[in-house]
This record gives C-alpha cells, structure tokens and sequence, in this order.
C-alpha cells in the first residue's frame, strides 16, 4: 500500500513516516502542497495523507486541483484546524474523512485501513492468477503448498506483477510504483 504524507512539520513527518513503515505502507514525505501536486500528478497512490495548512500551496487548494482532475485518489485531510467549518470545507472538497491535531495514532492507522477497505471494495481484494492467490488486506500468498505473509515489498512486487497479467513492465515503472519517485 503506497502512501503520500503531505505535512510541512518535518519531525512530525518523521514520525508518522517510520510509524507507517512499520506498519506496511510505503510512504513518500513531502512537504509542501507544491510537491504534493506533482507527486499526486506524477506517481499512483493508495491513499494521500494532507495537512491544509502548508506553505506555497495549502491543502484545500491541493485537494480541488486533484478532484477537478479526476484523480479519486482517497484522501485523510490531517489539520490542527478543527472548527466544524473547517471540516465541512475539507469534506465538501472532496477528502474523504478528516482528521484533526492531535490524533491518537491508533485512530490515524484506523481511518487509513477504512479509507484502503472502501477502495478494496471498488477493486478486488484478493488477485489470483493461475494456481496462486494474493490477499490484499491481509498481505499473505495462498498457493497449494500454503500460505506465506508478504513483507511490504514483496507484497507491492507480486501485486504489481498480478495486476498486469502476461504485460512487460519496464524498470523505471516498476522502480517509480514500488520505490517511489526519487529512487
């Protein structure tokens, strides 16, 4: 599951940068909303992870341009703005939930397993391709020998591979989805 952290405060994006990795996500930091859009533009996320207030472009501004786009890219708006306007522009933006400073980490780890589960029901959860299955959700590769927990890596590879059935992938598609952009 690959995931774009769009927060200006950077040791707060350290943190939640080595929190999702721990938990399975690969996640690409920025810190603006200038590269925020050229990442969202540039790259195939699962879900983005914004903060509105961020310099050279705020959030709300980075939100309507990918919606005006037609990029449905699930997005947590993540805000110290907490007024219930504030949530009512963030939604009716097009964010698809909304989450303010402080959070509860256990809380923000919730909402993105929710936010994947809906996109899982839109694509299939489980890929099979001949003898062999891969769950999504719970990253594990069923074939009739049994069953095997991916690491993240490997999971994001078989996934790819699965989902382009009998395609030529070439490196740098395969580099820029799995090892993001700057690798």
């Amino acid at each position: 599951m690959r995931l774009l952290l769009a927060e200006d405060e950077k040791e707060l994006s350290k943190a939640l940068t080595a929190i999702l990795v721990h938990n399975n996500y690969s996640v690409d930091a920025v810190y603006n909303g200038r590269e925020a859009l050229e990442y969202i533009n540039c790259e195939n996320y699962d879900g983005v992870i914004l903060d509105i207030m961020m310099p050279e472009i705020d959030g709300i501004t980075v939100l309507k341009n990918i919606r005006e786009k037609g990029n449905s890219v699930p997005v947590i708006m993540l805000t110290a703005k907490s007024e219930i306007d504030d949530r009512v522009l963030g939604l009716d933006c097009g964010a698809d939930d909304y989450l303010t400073k402080p959070f509860a980490m256990k809380e923000l780890l919730a909402r993105i397993r929710a936010m994947t589960r809906r996109q899982d029901e839109i694509t299939n959860s489980v890929l099979k391709f001949s003898n062999i299955s891969l769950n999504r959700a719970t990253f594990e590769l069923y074939s009739d020998t049994g069953s095997f927990r991916l690491a993240n890596k490997e999971f994001q590879m078989l996934e790819m591979l699965m989902t382009n059935p009998r395609h030529l992938i070439s490196t740098e598609r395969f580099m820029e989805k799995i090892w993001g952009y700057d690798s």
